[in-house]
């Protein structure tokens, strides 16, 4: 278990027993047979356990999501105790749902089962979480959840943070000094930390040093030069965290932890395996396959819509790019004019855009051709609908659920080096910026967003995508 987050598992493993005890007295309480004890009343239903325990863990998630396990939230009381509130509210759904499952007229009075929940829950959680554990978190910070960290580069979010901790110092971070290239070794930087080495002897450092994890910080840099320090860093197989003004998109869309209010985005969990990479298409390919079921009349009714709404075939299909820069047959709903060969105008638009950040209309969206888009084709564009058949490039293994998007091969070509990173993973029908940036993103805050998803790709991340895809859809958030 990684120094970096063992206490993220001691407030889930608490929180998780917290919430199936919540349940179980709530329901042992109003039960409607009140001659059984404890252990008999569970004991004549023993699938109402089954039942507690997969929904304490889907709230659980919905604690995940809230923010309950990041460090700013635990250690700030007013904003932990809102959040837990918010997150039992969310939750309400769910012991709805066991409540109708419990059929309450035989075995308890569910309409008092959200109220006796919620009270119980609170309670134990703003006890538990809120005092005990903050307490416990911050006596062992200072002892055996301390952590060294490094700081690479030498930009203002970094040299703010070594301050901020230098006088205060909630987290267990004891900051042993910088890596960086334009000063030498023994310089002051800031608050009375040095200057440890360059990047070319990083190797040295790490392994003459007791290092638990990395800060890049840099503002200076470009783009190219900031993710070479990355894969650099990564290198290593050290957990990092990076600070910049080049990444303030992720900080302005994400949910982004904090230290001493400093936002850090963690790159270092590494799910590349092939277990997980394994795992990652069995549920591609079972969530795809079940999903073009439901979805067939749907499909069906779009089908004889575009047929009847402008000559031409009813797919549109197109060279993409995917993987390790692979071409692949792209599958969408027509939802355009045919024209004979491309759209040049499109073309010259789009190559504009990435090069400068907007087309020459100043647009800083997608680049679309409304004069082409048919009245089907408006609708199924702004619901997403038009890209239901890339589930069937999802079968054939060209795509994965989530992923950045596939750019076309002219796009590719007019990449900067450090934006061909997004190519070195599977691409996706849905992906970070699609949901939380649609169309509202430069092309270069989209790259930046993709290559969040890159080097932070998890299970957890693309369980928050998939879900978060379908209210995108349906409100028709940023789509053209």
């Amino acid at each position: 278990m990684k120094k970096n987050y063992r206490y993220k598992y001691f407030f889930g493993i608490a929180d998780f027993f917290i919430l199936i005890f919540s349940f179980l007295i709530s329901i042992f309480a109003l039960r409607n047979n009140t001659s059984l004890n404890f252990f008999e009343f569970y004991g004549s239903i023993p699938w109402v356990l089954s039942l507690v325990f997969l929904i304490s863990s889907i709230i659980v998630l919905i604690f995940q999501y809230n923010g309950l396990y990041r460090l700013d939230i635990i250690l700030n009381r007013t904003a932990h105790f809102t959040q837990i509130l918010k997150a039992i509210y969310y939750s309400s759904l769910k012991i709805v749902l066991l409540s109708f499952l419990l059929d309450s007229r035989t075995i308890i009075d569910s309409r008092l089962l959200f109220v006796f929940f919620f009270l119980i829950s609170i309670g134990l959680l703003f006890i538990v979480r809120v005092e005990l554990l903050k307490w416990l978190f911050v006596e062992l910070s200072q002892s055996s959840f301390k952590r060294n960290v490094i700081i690479v580069g030498n930009g203002k979010p970094g040299k703010l943070l070594a301050t901020k901790l230098i006088y205060e110092n909630p987290l267990g971070l004891n900051i042993l000094g910088f890596i960086d290239d334009e000063r030498q070794i023994g310089d002051f930087v800031v608050a009375g930390k040095k200057v440890l080495g360059n990047l070319e002897s990083l190797k040295e450092i790490l392994d003459n040093n007791k290092v638990d994890e990395l800060i890049i910080s840099s503002d200076s840099q470009s783009y190219e030069k900031f993710f070479d320090v990355v894969d650099y860093c990564k290198s290593f197989n050290v957990p990092i965290r990076m600070t910049s003004s080049l990444l303030d998109v992720v900080n302005q869309k994400l949910k982004i932890e904090k230290y001493s209010d400093i936002p850090v985005i963690d790159v270092s969990p590494q799910y590349n395996d092939n277990f997980t990479l394994g795992l990652k298409r069995f549920f591609d390919v079972v969530i795809a396959s079940f999903a073009i079921i439901l979805l067939s009349p749907v499909m069906a009714f779009i089908t004889a819509m575009v047929k009847l709404s402008s000559p031409g075939p009813i797919l549109f299909k197109q060279k993409r790019i995917g993987k390790d820069g692979k071409e692949f047959n792209f599958y969408k709903f027509r939802s355009m004019k045919q024209i004979n060969g491309e759209d040049e105008e499109r073309k010259k638009m789009m190559i504009e855009f990435m090069k400068n950040g907007s087309d020459k209309n100043g647009s800083d969206t997608k680049i679309i051709n409304e004069s082409r888009v048919t009245w089907i084709g408006k609708i199924i564009r702004k619901t997403s609908l038009d890209e239901l058949p890339q589930l069937f490039n999802v079968i054939k293994g060209d795509m994965s659920l989530v992923g950045p998007r596939p750019c076309l091969p002219y796009e590719f070509e007019n990449y900067d080096e450090w934006q061909k990173r997004r190519v070195s993973v599977i691409p996706g029908c849905t992906g970070v910026w699609q949901v939380w940036g649609r169309s509202i993103t430069t092309f270069q805050e989209s790259i930046v967003l993709d290559l969040y998803y890159v080097n932070n790709m998890s299970p957890w991340l693309d369980i928050q995508l998939i879900f978060q895809t379908v209210p995108v859809m349906l409100f028709s958030r940023g789509a053209k």
